[in-house]
């Protein structure tokens, strides 16, 4: 490859990388690129440069928990969905309790999650959510029987177009839910 020479070659580089790979790009894989000839400070720039060059086209460059990915921009959604016949999975008010439980109170326990829901939790709800890759198992509590400790993964983050947990709505905006999360 021949040597890049300018500010456009690297940026046409980054987008190259970023439109073509199937997962989003970490800022470590994007220096890889560079063969250790740039500096984090110079990538972040460009990436900033990249996103503003993005903004009147249909695609958006957005930063998730593991990196940077091209996506297109939500008012497009309805009509790329039409392309894949396959329905997004439908999941039942105790997949979504559960998981809003672990979201908001990580790392909790399936007790936990059974005291604060007030029912025991269905061994089936807790394995869609961890083949959805939207939890895991974080660690084991110091108590008899050392339950498992669970928490949300970066690939949940990812599907909700998150940067980290704390981007999760405030607790206060769901002031009628009928979950008692802040129990």
């Amino acid at each position: 490859m021949k040597d890049l020479d300018n500010i456009t070659e690297f940026k046409q580089v980054l987008e190259a990388a970023l439109l073509t790979a199937g997962q989003p790009l970490s800022l470590d894989e994007m220096l890889k690129l560079f063969a250790g000839r740039m500096e984090r400070t110079t990538l972040r720039m460009l990436l900033d440069e990249l996103k503003q060059d993005w903004t009147d086209k249909t695609l958006e460059l957005v930063q998730v928990a593991t990196g940077y990915r091209f996506q297109a921009k939500p008012q497009f959604s309805e009509y790329i969905a039409r392309l894949s016949p396959e329905r997004q999975p439908k999941y039942s008010r105790a997949v979504m309790e559960t998981l809003a439980i672990i979201a908001y109170r990580q790392p909790v326990t399936r007790g936990d999650i059974e005291q604060i829901r007030g029912v025991a939790v269905n061994p089936n709800v807790m394995r869609q959510l961890q083949e959805r890759d939207w939890i895991d198992v974080v660690g084991q509590r110091e108590v008899p029987g050392r339950p498992s400790l669970y928490a949300t993964t970066k690939h949940f983050l990812d599907d909700l177009n998150l940067r980290s947990i704390s981007e999760l709505p405030p607790m206060d905006d769901f002031a009628q839910s009928e979950i008692p999360l802040d129990s």
